[in-house]
Parts: structure tokens; C-alpha cells; sequence
């Protein structure tokens, strides 16, 4: 199956990824798995109980210059290369694990065999819901591919300002690129329940510092055009990578002040607490279990996969 995953793809990229060939996204066509297990630390309905069941993927079309996930998104870590049947597998073995969801992080990149996989795994048993955990960065077409089989999506919309995407998000289209993603999901996806299951569409923003007016011209812009088919989930963790620079916290003033917009621009969803900040969440992926203690349980079977490879 040939599709272009990401916007750069049929401009930019111009490689043959099933030929062995590495894309912006830093992988080839082979399935690239960088950790697998219960996850806690996701807004609560995806959650659930005992964890969402992540299946982090390496490689990124994005190369946000402070992302948190850096190890696995910009080709330091390998991870685990995994058949379709194996990724199925994965799945099949969350469900068994207790997971509330199948949660897939990052995965533009390998649309095709998710597909397949998620085919396979249903085929054999697989009811929990699906998450597509991305970016935001890819193309309509990619996103029509994968569709059909995704319940949630938990999509960021990083920014409008291309000044703050060119620093923050390694690309200063991204603020465009962003737009018709968000259209066509609301075109598709015109109503979020998650008090009934998960369907439908939650918007991470990430409020980087020293850009308060840039969140809050999203702010307005969400409210104008996505109030009504979406969920917003506010984030303030922002986190660099170690030997990063310093930023400035958010202050209790400017925090307060978002608080009231979303009330007063009648938004829904959640709003992380800036005490979130004080938790180390740069993950390590070379651990068998990369987060903080109490945040995640990796899954048995990638375990032995990682030990196999």
C-alpha cells in the first residue's frame, strides 16, 4: 500500500520506505516498537482502571527540538522490530492485560501494517477501543486509511503561530498542516462521548513558555470552530530533555487566566495541575520500564520480544 503519511511525505521526503529507505520519520517500512504496557499517566477515561494499553512507536514525521519522547522519536533508540502479526499480538495481549484501551502512539508512519494488524486482532477477539495518540502532523489521506478502525482520537494541535512551531515543533508548517487534519476530523467525527465509552476526538494543547498569547489565540480558535465536536485536554507540563535549557514556569497568574478563558469561552475537558510539573516525565526506553514509579506495568510479552531482539 503506497500513501503519503505525513505532509512532507510526497514533497519533502521523497523516499522509498519499503525499499530499506528512511523517511523524515527516521524508519523504513519495518515496524519499529519502543515500549509496551499499561500506561496511567493519560487523561482519565483513556486510563480507565488500571492503564491504557500503550504501544509506543519509533520514529516521528515531527522533530520537536524539546520533546520528551526524543530517545524514540528522532532515532536514538531502536527498539523492537515486530511483524504484523507480533503488533496484533501486542494487542491481543493488553486486552488479556487489563487495559482499558489500545492506545496508539505515534504510528503515522506505519498506517498500513496497523491496519493489518488491527483486522487480525479484532478477527481474533480484540473489543477494547482504539486511540490513535498523534501529533497532529499527518496528511487526510493517511488519516482516511486509518480511520475505519479508530475510536478516540487524542490528537495535538501544538500551535497557529508558525514562529512557534518553527521553534518548538521543528517545522514552521506544521501550524497549516494542522488546519484540514483538524477539519476532517470533525467532518468524521462530529461528536465526543467519552462517558460512554470513547468516541470521538480530544485536543491536547501544550502551553510552551514564554507563548501564553499563542495558547490563548487557539484558545479562540478551538472555541470558534471545535467547541461543540471535541474535548479539550489543556496541558502544562512542559518538560524539556536533560542538558535542554532552562524555561520559565507557567506563573499561578497566567495559569488563572487560562483557567477563566476556557470557562468564559464555555470549553470543555480537563486541565492539567501545575503541581504535574514537578514530576520527572522524560522516559528513559532502554528501561524495561521507562516512566515514573506507579505510572506504567510493561507488558509481558514485549518483554520477552525486547529479549528475543
Amino acid at each position: 500500500m503506497t500513501y503519503s503519511c505525513c505532509e512532507l511525505c510526497p514533497n519533502l521526503c521523497r523516499v522509498d520506505r519499503t525499499a530499506g529507505q528512511k523517511g523524515r520519520c527516521c524508519q523504513t517500512s519495518e515496524v519499529r516498537i519502543a515500549w509496551s504496557g499499561l500506561h496511567r499517566g493519560e487523561e482519565p477515561p483513556v486510563t480507565g482502571e488500571k492503564g491504557s494499553g500503550m504501544i509506543f512507536f519509533c520514529g516521528c514525521p515531527l522533530h520537536c527540538r524539546y520533546c520528551q519522547n526524543y530517545q524514540i522519536s528522532q532515532g536514538g533508540w531502536d527498539g523492537v522490530a515486530v511483524s504484523d502479526g507480533e503488533l496484533a499480538d501486542l494487542m491481543l495481549r493488553l486486552q488479556d492485560f487489563g487495559a482499558a484501551s489500545i492506545n496508539l502512539v505515534t504510528g503515522t508512519h506505519y498506517i498500513p501494517s496497523i491496519v493489518t494488524a488491527v483486522k487480525d486482532a479484532k478477527a481474533r477477539g480484540l473489543k477494547l477501543p482504539i486511540v490513535w495518540n498523534s501529533s497532529g502532523y499527518e496528511s487526510v489521506e493517511a488519516l482516511k486509511l486509518i480511520d475505519p478502525y479508530i475510536d478516540l482520537y487524542l490528537v495535538d494541535v501544538k500551535t497557529l503561530d508558525s514562529s512557534v512551531a518553527s521553534r518548538f515543533c521543528g517545522l514552521a508548517r506544521y501550524s497549516e498542516a494542522i488546519v484540514p487534519v483538524m477539519k476532517f476530523l470533525r467532518r468524521r467525527h462530529p461528536v465526543t462521548d467519552l462517558e460512554h465509552g470513547l468516541k470521538g476526538t480530544l485536543v491536547r494543547h501544550l502551553v510552551f513558555p514564554g507563548c501564553i498569547d499563542a495558547t490563548v489565540d487557539f484558545l479562540h480558535w478551538y472555541a470558534d470552530n471545535f467547541r461543540d465536536s471535541c474535548l479539550l485536554s489543556l496541558m502544562v507540563q512542559f518538560v524539556p530533555p536533560k542538558d535542554d535549557p532552562g524555561f520559565p514556569k507557567i506563573t499561578k497568574e497566567e495559569y488563572d487566566m487560562l483557567l477563566d478563558l476556557v470557562d468564559e469561552l464555555g470549553i470543555d475537558g480537563f486541565v492539567q495541575e501545575t503541581s504535574d510539573n514537578e514530576i520527572l516525565w522524560i522516559p528513559d526506553f532502554r528501561r524495561d520500564n521507562p516512566f515514573p514509579q506507579g505510572f506504567a506495568d510493561p507488558l509481558e510479552y514485549f518483554l520477552e520480544l525486547k529479549g528475543e531482539y
